[in-house]
């Protein structure tokens, strides 16, 4: 587990993310609970997230008619953080986010309702916090989940962005993630 003096040493690395253009580096798909496959590609659907993932089944957010929230639709976690708090890939399990990606998803950088596009889709940054669960401080520690929390970081969004499905689309690993509009 990465020791908070690393974490914030690699906070001005973390930070120079790019903030325009960038590329799906992995792409995650939870089949349910705990369970993580890494396809070539994931389909995006304003009606259904990614059909089968875990967020139809069991999201952890819910509209007052018990619907799934579309605004957790899709996460994207910054490449920068995943590799600090996840030095090892092989011995500690993927934080389950559909999208890796090398970008800057600071407040700053991509206020709420800012659109991306990916791949073919088109995903919102929606106003939900992503300020991690229990499983990430089991996972990548203590340090890690205090981090991500400590006032001056909330507005960085270091855990990454919760995102709704505004155009069914497809996404592939390797394919471009750019900024079009922001809110």
């Amino acid at each position: 587990m990465t020791p908070m003096e690393d974490l914030m040493a690699a906070l001005g690395h973390v930070t120079a993310a790019p903030k325009e253009v960038s590329v799906a580096r992995q792409l995650t798909f939870r089949p349910g609970r705990n369970l993580r496959e890494h396809p070539d590609s994931l389909t995006l659907t304003v009606a259904g997230g990614i059909p089968g993932e875990r967020w139809s089944k069991e999201p952890w957010l819910r509209l007052e008619n018990g619907a799934p929230d579309p605004a957790i639709q899709v996460s994207v976690l910054p490449a920068r953080v995943h590799d600090l708090v996840r030095p090892d890939p092989e011995t500690v399990v993927h934080p389950g986010d559909p999208v890796i990606a090398d970008l800057d998803t600071s407040e700053a950088n991509l206020p709420v309702g800012s659109v991306l596009q990916i791949g073919t889709a088109l995903i919102r940054v929606s106003s939900v916090f992503n300020d991690g669960c229990v499983k990430w401080k089991v996972r990548y520690g203590e340090d890690a989940m205090t981090w991500l929390n400590l006032p001056q970081h909330v507005p960085l969004r270091l855990r990454g962005i919760l995102c709704s499905i505004e155009r069914d689309g497809v996404v592939r690993r390797g394919d471009e993630i750019r900024v079009v509009s922001r809110g």
